[in-house]
């Protein structure tokens, strides 16, 4: 299929293509592109004073582990393995739940939304973390370089250019990111001569000597698994680019990446007895001194495409949690017009405030690493669960699932163990982040199935003689032409019993036709299709819009294609029902009626579900209404309450004790 991808590219994402490569490039390896600008700054921090382990074993046991969870974990994990559980070509792991959520496995959505919401934290993370290490080298010039307004000046630039899409400048992403990796491997080669012994980190030996002899080998692995950060940003992005031009691309990157890391550890056994080589990141201390100053704006021009990658990320993570009904429907904008590029306001600004508060707390970017790879560490657990129901899915043979299974547990125990120990040192705020999503995200989930229990269905056929006699009831004021409701009803003959409350009971609404519109969200993502069901000939008509969820939820300008469709077939007419109006061909009006449950008392919940539906009752706040959330324009809204069920609750019945009556 042809896909357009950020930058306004039109390519095939299935096929190999130079221009997929080239995109995939700029949108996909941003965050784990930008990873050397910190990971062994970590590694060199990392290690204890006065340990007995010589500096080169050190240096080259950290390289080691570097080198072999690029390969283990990004490269055969993601790239190899989880490129291949694409949902209709969509990725991550909303994408990965929807594959499996069939399986009757109950508890697998908590899975979903811990690494849903770790990730999402990561978005969160990233954007921080890499403008300031970025910005951070500047200080090689300038001790008093004033870091963090500079960092957060950037931020609000990023963030802010997101509601104008990034179309134009999408553009670019790909050549500088290309200019970025030849830079990291050009320098990474210039000081491979400095040692060539640093090339024997490619033995797996110097790993498991440094993680089996060194003390502080948790803490060491903590600042290794930085280098693997965006590898489930590679999967998230897979609609993007496509499988293929990832794969391919992954391979150059790879290689420019491992280049880096073996310069700036030769660059570290030749400069580590020297004066000030403490306070010197090893990435600029690679650069000769003239390529500080573009070495720092180029690798800022990588740190922004890397956020501008996580930024919209994010916002496809909360696109697909909306049609998994794991978070409140928000509106969602396209303003590149782009296909697959998508702006949530709320989201946007939301994003941009905790990037402000996460900067300014820790001030550092090396203060930061803890809550950034305790966060994606959460997530590549969940992932690696999810994986492996979709293995037995696919009947993959059982005992490659086994060893798939239990050597990934193993390396990602390992590195959250590793993560988790530094809980103080920053991992507290991933935690109360992704925290505060996920409960957002379980009360959403939950709260619906709640109130799903009190909501009555009934068969709209039982009604069709009513509503027919009150078309035709003239004492019954006229309401509207055409008058629309939405549904959620699941099945094609039912309908919650509070539409039918608003047009009967409420106020009698009589209208010429009235539209009953529901949407189903569909697997695939851009699936984009309405059928109609004609109930009562004439009157009564069922709406339902098949989408995908990457399709904005515009219903105001989808119905208004639906009612031309009708108009220009002769279901419906085209003109006013009103003789004035229709003689200057006045189309007819239309009203939309949206309906907010409130229900009567609590005496039918349990405990928990009264914190549940709490909680579920401020996440409404966090979304938008209704109308606002499917594209209706509020001029032609009417926002009505109902009860949730009109049963009596009360389980005693009060008794009568007395009735006077007086004669006038």
């Amino acid at each position: 299929m042809a896909e357009v991808a950020e930058g306004g590219h039109h390519f095939d994402i299935k096929k190999l293509s130079f221009i997929g490569v080239l995109v995939s490039l700029g949108i996909v390896f941003g965050d784990i592109g930008t990873s050397p600008l910190y990971v062994m700054k970590a590694i060199v921090n990392a290690r204890e004073s006065g340990s007995t382990m010589p500096f080169n074993e050190y240096i080259e046991g950290a390289l080691s582990c570097i080198i072999w969870t690029l390969t283990l974990q990004t490269t055969i994990k993601y790239v190899i393995i989880a490129l291949r559980a694409d949902n209709k070509g969509e990725g991550g792991i909303l994408a990965l739940f929807s594959l499996v959520k069939n399986l009757k496995k109950g508890w697998l959505y908590l899975i979903a939304i811990v690494g849903a919401a770790a990730l999402i934290a990561d978005g969160v993370i990233t954007p921080s973390l890499t403008v300031m290490s970025a910005i951070e080298g500047l200080e090689i010039y300038n001790p008093h370089t004033p870091v963090v307004p500079i960092t957060i000046g950037i931020l609000i630039i990023i963030f802010f250019v997101q509601q104008f899409g990034t179309s134009f400048i999408g553009k670019f992403f790909g050549p500088v990111m290309v200019i970025w990796f030849l830079v990291l491997g050009g320098l990474g080669v210039s000081h491979l001569s400095e040692n060539m012994e640093i090339l024997r980190s490619f033995n797996p030996y110097y790993a498991y000597k440094l993680i089996a002899n060194s003390p502080s080998a948790i803490v060491i692995l903590g600042a290794v698994f930085l280098c693997t950060t965006g590898a489930e940003a590679l999967y998230s992005d897979l609609g993007h680019c496509g499988a293929k031009n990832i794969r391919v691309s992954w391979g150059f990157v790879k290689v420019m990446l491992i280049l880096n890391y073996l310069g700036q550890g030769a660059w570290l056994l030749t400069n580590y007895n020297k004066p000030g080589f403490s306070v010197v990141n090893p990435f600029f201390g690679i650069m000769e001194e003239w390529m500080v100053i573009p070495g720092v704006i180029l690798a800022t021009a990588a740190a922004i495409i890397a956020s501008q990658a996580l930024i919209t990320g994010s916002f496809t993570i909360f696109s697909e949690a909306m049609s998994l009904n794991l978070w409140p429907n928000q509106k969602i904008d396209y303003p590149s017009g782009v296909k697959g590029q998508m702006y949530i306001p709320r989201i946007n600004w939301g994003l941009l405030l905790f990037c402000i508060i996460v900067v300014l707390h820790f001030k550092e970017s090396g203060k930061m690493e803890a809550a950034y790879g305790l966060s994606i560490t959460v997530t590549m657990l969940m992932t690696t669960v999810l994986l492996v129901f979709w293995l037995l899915k696919h009947r993959v043979n059982k005992l490659f699932i086994l060893v798939f299974a239990l050597v990934y547990m193993a390396i990602e125990l390992g590195f959250f163990s590793a993560n988790i120990i530094k809980f103080f040192d920053g991992g507290w705020i991933t935690v109360i982040l992704a925290g505060f999503i996920g409960v957002c995200m379980y009360a959403w989930y939950n709260g619906r199935s709640i109130k799903t229990k009190f909501i009555k269905f009934i068969k709209l056929e039982n009604y069709i003689p009513i509503i027919k006699d009150m078309k035709l009831d003239e004492t019954i004021p006229k309401y509207a032409t055409n008058l629309a409701y939405l549904s959620r009803a699941k099945r094609n003959d039912e309908i919650e019993s509070k539409i039918i409350y608003s047009i009967i009971k409420k106020q009698p609404k009589r209208a010429d036709h009235y539209f009953i519109l529901s949407i189903t969200n569909q697997e695939d993502p851009y699936t984009f299709k309405y059928a109609v069901d004609e109930v009562l000939p004439g009157t009564i008509y069922k709406i339902n819009f098949m989408l995908g969820f990457k399709i904005d939820r515009r219903i105001n300008d989808y119905f208004d294609m639906v009612l031309r469709d009708l108009m220009a077939d002769g279901t419906i007419p085209s003109r006013s029902s009103h003789p004035s109006l229709r003689a200057h061909n006045i189309p007819p009006d239309l009203k939309y009626v949206i309906i907010d449950n409130t229900y009567i008392n609590d005496i039918l919940l349990t405990v928990k579900e009264k914190i549940i539906l709490n909680i579920y009752n401020f996440v409404k706040y966090i979304g938008s209404d209704d109308f606002k959330a499917w594209g209706i324009t509020s001029h032609n809204v009417v926002v009505e309450s109902a009860p949730m069920t009109e049963d009596c609750v009360s389980k005693s019945r009060i008794e009568q004790c007395g009735f006077i009556r007086h004669n006038s």
